[in-house]
C-alpha cells in the first residue's frame, strides 16, 4: 500500500462525505495514524482518532451518526474507513439512566500512598510520613523493611479512639499543596488529618464544571454541606464561584478559613457558616436563596450544633428535598459523598435519578479511589453520586 497525504485526498473525493464545514472542520482536526492505498481494491483506506476542533462548541450539535457514516461512504466509491474510526451521534446512555465509573484522585504530588496491609496505610503527607488504620484493608502487608520507616503513627485502642505515637517532633501543622490550593494538615485524636486526599477527583470536577459555566455567565454560587476543612470550597472558589460553606463544627469551620488565608483567597466570596445542614437549607429556601451547584459529604452518624441528631439512612432524602428547592433555575451540579455508612453506588444513583427527573441531565455514581503506584492498588475510599445538567 503506498501512503497518501491528507492534501492529496481531502479536496477531491474525501471531502464529499462530509455536508457542511462544520464537519469537515472537524474531521480535519482529527490526527490520521493511517492514509493508504490499496491498489488491488482501487481504495483508499483512513484510519481517524475523532477529535473536537478549537472553532467549535463541545456543546455544538451531533455532527455524525454511525448510519450517516456508512450510508454516505458507501455512496462515494474509493473510499473506506476504519470501523474503529467512527464518530458516533452521541455516547450511548446507560440502560438505567445511571453511569458507573472508578474516580481516582491522580492529581497529587504533595500526597501519596505509598503501603498498605494488614488493617493499615502508609502514606505521604508533604515530608512526613503517617501510617494509620483504616478497615477497609484486609489483605497482607508486604516489603515490612518500608513499613519501619515512619516519622507518625496512629495506634488504635480497643476500647475506642487511639493515640498518635512520633518518632521525631513534629510541628503541630505543615501544609500542602494541590493545584492553586495551601492546605493546612494537622494530625487529630481520631485518626484525621483535616484533609481527604480521594476527594481531589470531585475538586477538580466540579472546578471544571464552574469554569466552563463562568464563560457564559458571570456569577456562580455553590452550597457545600458538611464542608469540613473546605478544600471543596476553595477549589470552587479559586475557579470563580461564590461559596457558602456550611458545618456544625465550629472548630473546622474556623479551619476552612484558615485554609483559604493560605490559599491566599482570603477576599474570595465565601459565607462561612457553623450550623445544622438541614436546618440551614430549610432557613436558606424561606429566604428565597438559590445555588448553582451544591455538595454535600454528610457522615453516617453525627450530631448538629445544637446537638441535633442526624442518621443517614433517616435524613439524607429530608436534606436532598431541601438542596433541589435551593437549586438555581439553570443549575450546574449536585455531589454526594459518603463513607463510613452501608450506602452503595446504585442507591446513590437511584436517589439522583428520583430527585432530579424533572431537571433532566446525566447522573454519574462510583467508588472513589486513591491510587498506589508501588503495589499496583487502587485503594477503594467510599462512593459518590453526581448529577450534572451538561
Amino acid at each position: 500500500m503506498k501512503k497518501r497525504s491528507l492534501a492529496e485526498i481531502l479536496p477531491t473525493n474525501l471531502a464529499s462525505i462530509f455536508p457542511n464545514e462544520a464537519s469537515s472542520v472537524r474531521l480535519i482536526s482529527a490526527p490520521l495514524s493511517e492514509i493508504s492505498d490499496d491498489w488491488e481494491s482501487r481504495k483508499i483506506h483512513l484510519v481517524i482518532n475523532p477529535s473536537i476542533h478549537p472553532a467549535l462548541s463541545p456543546t455544538s450539535p451531533p455532527l455524525f451518526s454511525e448510519k450517516f457514516f456508512h450510508s454516505q461512504t458507501r455512496q462515494t466509491p474509493g473510499i473506506t474507513l476504519s470501523t474503529n474510526a467512527m464518530i458516533k451521534q452521541e455516547p450511548e446512555k446507560p440502560r438505567f439512566g445511571v453511569e458507573h465509573r472508578l474516580m481516582l484522585a491522580e492529581g497529587w504530588t504533595d500526597y501519596e500512598l505509598l503501603d498498605t496491609g494488614d488493617g493499615l496505610k502508609r502514606e505521604r503527607w508533604g515530608n512526613t510520613i503517617l501510617v494509620r488504620p483504616d478497615p477497609q484493608i484486609i489483605w497482607p502487608r508486604q516489603a515490612e523493611s518500608r513499613w519501619q520507616e515512619w516519622d507518625g503513627y496512629y495506634h488504635r485502642s480497643d476500647t475506642g479512639g487511639g493515640r498518635w505515637e512520633f518518632r521525631r517532633p513534629l510541628p503541630e501543622s505543615w501544609t500542602m499543596q494541590y493545584g492553586e490550593l495551601t492546605l493546612k494538615i494537622r494530625p487529630t485524636d481520631f485518626k484525621h488529618t483535616g484533609l481527604f486526599p480521594e476527594q481531589a477527583v470531585n475538586w477538580d470536577w466540579s472546578a471544571k464544571k464552574i469554569r466552563v459555566r463562568k464563560l457564559q455567565t458571570s456569577e456562580v454560587s455553590v452550597l457545600n454541606l458538611f464542608g469540613y476543612t473546605g478544600a471543596a470550597t476553595l477549589a470552587s472558589a479559586a475557579a470563580g464561584a461564590s461559596v457558602c460553606h456550611v458545618d456544625a463544627s465550629k472548630g473546622v469551620v474556623q479551619w476552612c478559613r484558615e485554609n483559604a488565608a493560605l490559599s491566599k483567597l482570603n477576599d474570595a466570596p465565601i459565607r462561612y457558616i457553623a450550623d445544622d445542614c438541614l436546618k440551614f437549607t430549610a432557613r436558606e429556601a424561606r429566604r428565597g436563596r438559590h445555588y448553582d451547584g451544591i455538595i454535600l459529604d454528610p457522615p453516617a452518624y453525627g450530631r448538629g450544633a445544637a446537638g441535633e441528631i442526624w442518621k443517614i439512612e433517616e435524613d439524607l432524602w429530608p436534606l436532598l428535598l431541601e438542596c433541589r428547592a435551593l437549586l438555581s433555575e439553570r443549575p450546574l451540579f449536585l455531589i454526594i459523598n459518603s463513607y463510613a455508612s452501608k450506602l452503595s453506588p446504585l442507591l446513590i444513583g437511584n436517589l439522583l435519578t428520583k430527585l432530579m427527573a424533572q431537571h433532566g441531565g446525566r447522573v454519574t455514581v462510583g467508588e472513589l479511589g486513591l491510587p498506589s503506584d508501588r503495589e499496583a492498588i487502587v485503594l477503594p475510599c467510599g462512593i459518590c453520586g453526581r448529577w450534572e445538567s451538561e
